[in-house]
């Protein structure tokens, strides 16, 4: 069995996710439905990684006032819950579907101590070794420092701990400037904010991750929504994708695509393998809601239809 995984989610969130007919501004709608699901991006991983079968230990803030959720979660997944709890409740995520575009909606969370992030190092430490992937994933509550990523990662990287972050902004740029993770996962948009330019093509999106490969980057996994994605090592760059689909939901795709480079990370799996794993459990999320993956056997179906292009 491979080594567990360890996610970090500093700020989640539930995710509420109302169903309507349309969305149209400035009227009084019905909804079709409403869900609630635990969710965060590092909570999307882990749920999509125990689906697949890969041990998962997670950890990050929770409010401990509205844990149920995360608790009946954790528990059906078999995920190994250690979280760090703090007075307060966890914040809400509004997600408004029609049959055309999801509207998100973040609402702020409780106030959060930053001397909290010292335990979830702790935490992170305890659990991790050399042999394991830890994925850090999604924004930092309100009042937490841009370099709260990069300090883990050095922290990891002074015990020879590989890491795997999907974050943007200033977050993302924190830790790019000082111990650089071993992955990213970078949207277009988010890369082109790094970049502070636009990254119109598939050359120029290469170059970007060319140039994080040169300051310690191992692989650089760029999502383009409908045009695929780009994964970019130092021996190569490849194009991946699948026939678009009329999507149930788009939240957490990125997540997906997250946990299946973690995969088949943790399979010391070929570029082409990673391509194709990240690819299919982004495309299996799209059919579903909150934090789960398709079947193992329809990922592995769609892994073995992407559709790889070796870019020059």
């Amino acid at each position: 069995m491979n080594s567990p995984v360890v996610t970090v989610t500093f700020n989640p969130a539930i995710d509420e996710t109302i169903t309507l007919d349309a969305l149209r501004p400035g009227e009084v709608h019905r909804a079709r439905s409403v869900r609630f699901d635990a969710g965060g991006k590092g909570v999307m991983v882990a749920g999509c990684l125990a689906d697949w079968g890969q041990p998962v230990i997670a950890t990050g803030l929770l409010g401990s006032d509205n844990t149920a959720l995360f608790n009946a979660l954790f528990a059906a997944k078999g995920i190994e819950d250690r979280f760090i709890r703090h007075p307060g409740q966890t914040r809400t995520n509004i997600k408004l579907l029609d049959p055309h575009a999801t509207t998100d909606i973040n609402l702020p969370g409780a106030d959060i101590p930053v001397a909290l992030t010292c335990q979830v190092h702790e935490t992170v430490l305890r659990y991790a070794d050399a042999k394991t992937l830890v994925v850090l994933s999604g924004s930092l509550p309100a009042g937490f420092p841009a370099q709260t990523y990069a300090e883990l990662i050095g922290a990891l990287a002074e015990h020879g701990i590989r890491t795997v972050l999907d974050t943007s902004g200033a977050p993302l740029g924190a830790a790019l400037q000082a111990r650089v993770p071993s992955v990213i996962k970078p949207n277009r948009e988010e890369l082109e904010a790094w970049a502070g330019h636009a990254l119109p093509t598939r050359g120029d999106l290469i170059r970007t991750a060319q140039d994080l490969l040169a300051r310690g980057v191992e692989l650089v996994a760029i999502s383009m929504g409908a045009e695929g994605a780009l994964f970019i090592s130092p021996t190569a760059a490849l194009h991946a994708s699948l026939p678009p689909l009329q999507p149930m939901s788009t939240v957490g795709a990125g997540d997906a695509m997250v946990a299946g480079i973690v995969a088949a990370l943790a399979e010391r799996a070929t570029l082409e393998h990673i391509a194709r794993l990240g690819t299919a459990f982004a495309h299996s999320k799209l059919g579903q809601i909150g934090p789960n993956l398709g079947p193992r056997d329809q990922v592995q179906h769609l892994a073995a239809q992407v559709q790889l292009q070796l870019e020059r």
